[in-house]
């Protein structure tokens, strides 16, 4: 960085004691009988000012640990957050289909159906309904990736409440509280 001001140094700053103090987390793949794998997509609709383009979110756990994260703004300007969280799902279902193909080449089979988390109901309800709507028409194609998958069985989406979103993480800034809540979930 060639000319860093004093918000640089604030932001440096703030990290660092973000590192100091999480220094003793980790991740930690535990044993367990049953494996299963778990999806939790989110989005924030419009959350770059500069932009307008939503922040896709999306945390895969194989059992009760992380095994894939995405934190990433999104290409596109959607129109309506069930939109942005519709597209978050698309993408979040393209990483489910290849972390169950890696596990299946790996010799883990029985994954299927996904459990598939999404805190909002007009983007499960476009992802479940296989009927094509005007008000849906103007979604890429890619995006309906989600519903074919629901369709053909490899994941089954459900709902959940907002305050237990663990892809929150990935695309809000969260208060102090939450954000422990939930990155001690992780």
């Amino acid at each position: 960085m060639h000319a860093p001001t004093t918000s640089h140094l604030d932001a440096l700053t703030h990290t660092l004691r973000y590192v100091n103090h999480t220094a003793g987390q980790g991740i930690l793949l535990k044993a367990i009988e049953q494996l299963t794998l778990q999806a939790f997509c989110d989005s924030d609709w419009v959350a770059c000012p500069t932009t307008r383009r939503s922040v896709t979110g999306y945390i895969l756990l194989l059992g009760n640990s992380p095994i894939s994260w995405k934190s990433k703004k999104q290409s596109t300007i959607s129109r309506s957050s069930s939109e942005a969280e519709y597209r978050a799902m698309s993408q979040a279902a393209s990483e489910v289909t290849w972390i169950v193909r890696l596990l299946e080449e790996l010799g883990i089979h029985d994954l299927q159906p996904v459990h598939f988390h999404c805190d909002n109901q007009s983007a499960l309800h476009i992802a479940k309904n296989p009927i094509f709507h005007e008000g849906t028409k103007h979604i890429e194609i890619d995006c309906h990736f989600t519903r074919d998958k629901v369709l053909e069985g490899l994941i089954h989406l459900s709902y959940l409440r907002t305050s237990n979103q663990l892809a929150d993480i990935f695309t809000k800034i969260l208060l102090g509280l939450q954000h422990r809540v939930l990155s001690s979930k992780l």
